[in-house]
């Protein structure tokens, strides 16, 4: 068993940038999206934390959030089953007159009766659409040794295309920032910037305390963004200050980037660089090998277990149960659990959702600039 650090306490929000990703949260969040053939992406922040010895973790669903509860279970995996703290769940409809949040004062101010009975010192907030294998405990001792009010995480990368053309619907946003000696100056929001940028992670550690006020105080002034509406206006109070991560970042954004950071996977620098750290844990399902038949022809496939292969399968990325059977090809896809591609079959540049059917003698191609994607349980 891991030890817990009774110091702090995570809460992630998992339905964060769902608008992002409509293909592929119709029928879950963005935090149970399966990636890497075996994973979800709340996978990685939740072994981050466990990793971190970050025992009390709390998770803000609003909608959509039955299979991730089914994935998540008790905890188990996550070494979250404890007697005080472990892994709880908030509903939207936790009190009589809750409604869906928006952003995350809405959701905060749901369980401030929660946050004021816990003792931790410190509160990490973050969402679920990046895959990375971070070091919490390193980011605490970073926001105490800078006397921080409040930590951001991020990276230094361009901004993705995809997010410079969101439109102005007022519930989507990215953050960027200009750094002084490590502090935060500026706050931009979506901004258009070209070149690299100090990209926010959304990854937050501020004091419980600190956090319960400014929550309090932005409920009641009808706020919902924690960064738009407490921090960027609060700059010149708050010592806010910037923790570079230089690990390995999948961050998802649409569904192109989706197929692109699995795709960056089957290249082993990027495999490596995304899992040399401490293990990525998610839910046991105890299945047989991935099996090739005879005859069958596999070339840099990343494939989880249950899988049978007869065809032909080559750059692509299986996730359990799929099925390619004898004459099938299958050319840089993304195929999630229980899809079978029939006898015959020409797939290309697809990315298909759970239990899809590819029939016998069926061509489908897309493109590297544009995957075709197929819903759940869909025959073509």
């Amino acid at each position: 068993m891991l030890n817990t650090n009774t110091n702090a306490l995570g809460i992630i929000f998992p339905n964060s940038y769902d608008l992002l990703v409509p293909e592929l949260v119709n029928i879950r969040l963005m935090a149970s999206i399966p990636f890497a053939s075996r994973y979800r992406l709340i996978d990685f922040t939740l072994s981050s934390m466990t990793h971190s010895d970050i025992g009390n973790v709390s998770i803000m669903v609003n909608n959509n959030y039955h299979s991730l509860m089914d994935h998540l279970g008790s905890g188990r995996e996550w070494d979250l089953v404890r007697k005080n703290g472990g892994l709880n769940i908030f509903p939207p409809f936790a009190e009589k007159d809750a409604k869906p949040y928006v952003g995350r004062v809405g959701a905060l101010a749901g369980i401030l009766n929660f946050l004021k009975g816990q003792k931790e010192t410190y509160v990490i907030l973050t969402d679920a659409n990046i895959a990375v294998n971070l070091d919490f405990k390193a980011m605490i001792q970073a926001h105490i040794d800078n006397g921080a009010d409040v930590t951001i995480a991020y990276n230094e990368q361009e901004l993705p295309e995809s997010l410079i053309k969101l439109p102005s619907n007022g519930r989507c946003f990215y953050y960027t920032f200009d750094i002084d000696d490590g502090r935060v100056t500026k706050i931009y929001v979506n901004s258009k910037e070209g070149g690299v940028q100090n990209f926010s992670m959304n990854m937050y550690i501020l004091e419980r305390e600190l956090l319960i006020s400014l929550i309090e105080e932005a409920y009641v002034h009808g706020h919902e963004f924690f960064e738009r509406d407490i921090l960027v206006p609060k700059l010149n109070q708050l010592n806010v200050q910037a923790y570079k991560c230089d690990g390995y970042i999948a961050r998802i954004n649409d569904l192109k980037s989706y197929f692109d950071e699995n795709m960056k996977l089957l290249d082993d620098y990027n495999l490596n660089a995304l899992f040399s750290g401490p293990p990525i844990y998610t839910k046991l399902h105890g299945g047989n090998p991935t099996r090739y038949m005879e005859g069958a022809k596999a070339q840099n496939v990343m494939a989880a277990d249950g899988c049978i292969i007869e065809g032909e399968v080559e750059n692509s990325i299986l996730f359990r149960s799929v099925k390619i059977a004898k004459g099938a090809k299958v050319k840089n896809c993304v195929l999630m659990q229980g899809t079978v591609v029939e006898a015959g079959a020409e797939v290309e540049y697809l990315v298909t959702d759970k239990n899809v059917t590819i029939t016998a003698g069926k061509e489908m191609k897309g493109t590297d600039s544009f995957p075709v994607y197929i819903g759940k349980n869909q025959t073509v």
